[in-house]
């Protein structure tokens, strides 16, 4: 029985990579619908591998360095890939030079750096400082996404027209912005909201009420396109509640 309670987070952890690297897998097949269930697979095992470490007591520094090592491949390899993919497409079409496809991989390069930064910061107990890298791989795949599937129909009032059988196309300049953005948010000092619960008064919790009535809001209105939105909206949100953040 120790065995299992010391090591059930772990094996949660493992699920974790498991699922990151099927993911990987599929996204270079060109499967995405498989890779966004498996990103959603680990998100909800990276959650709750530390709930239940912490649930059992079997906190280990074990366990933090399988984390960090499992998230490096779900939510810090698969999300180059997927800027990877979309740089490779538009060279494919416009036949930009072949090499610019790997600009990408910096993000795959700063949530590494991000990664190690945090297993050495001490700070971050109720808080994110920089963007967290899952929320990172909700954002680039969300933009990824959004090229793969034709965009909802009810966005005509934003636009003036049916969007039905449009996708989103990304331009180089817009992809290159975006890595260099994504990676910059990584390891910036900007504090991010975490969903920790520090204390149970109501007012201790108004940015995460804000964060979760927002993101459920933009996800009901605007479908698929509000994937990478929901972090643009945690990105501001946070910049918003910064002084209540410690």
């Amino acid at each position: 029985m120790n065995f299992i309670k010391n090591n059930l987070a772990n094996a949660f952890t493992l699920g974790n990579l498991f699922s990151g690297c099927v993911g990987i897998i599929h996204l270079f097949l060109g499967d995405y619908q498989t890779t966004a269930i498996c990103i959603v697979i680990s998100l909800v095992l990276d959650f709750f591998d530390g709930f239940i470490a912490r649930a059992l007591g079997s906190s280990s520094n074990l366990g933090g360095q399988l984390d960090s090592l499992a998230d490096m491949v779900s939510f810090g390899f698969l999300p180059g890939v997927a800027m990877y993919k979309m740089f490779e497409y538009e060279i494919g079409i416009w036949e930009y030079p072949s090499f610019i496809k790997y600009f990408g991989l910096l993000i795959t390069l700063f949530s590494c750096l991000r990664l190690a930064i945090f297993n050495l910061d001490e700070e971050q107990k109720y808080y994110f400082k920089g963007l967290n890298t899952p929320s990172n791989t909700i954002l680039i795949f969300g933009i990824y996404y959004l090229t793969q599937v034709p965009l909802p129909g009810n966005l005509e009032f934003l636009f003036g027209e049916n969007l039905t059988n449009i996708h989103f196309f990304p331009s180089l300049p817009f992809l290159i912005l975006i890595t260099i953005l994504s990676s910059w948010l990584l390891i910036s000092p900007i504090k991010m909201i975490a969903m920790k619960f520090k204390s149970k008064q109501l007012k201790d919790n108004y940015p995460k009420i804000a964060l979760l009535i927002g993101g459920i809001l933009i996800l009901l209105i605007f479908k698929t396109v509000g994937i990478p939105l929901v972090i643009i909206y945690y990105i501001l949100i946070s910049l918003i509640f910064q002084k209540q953040l410690k």
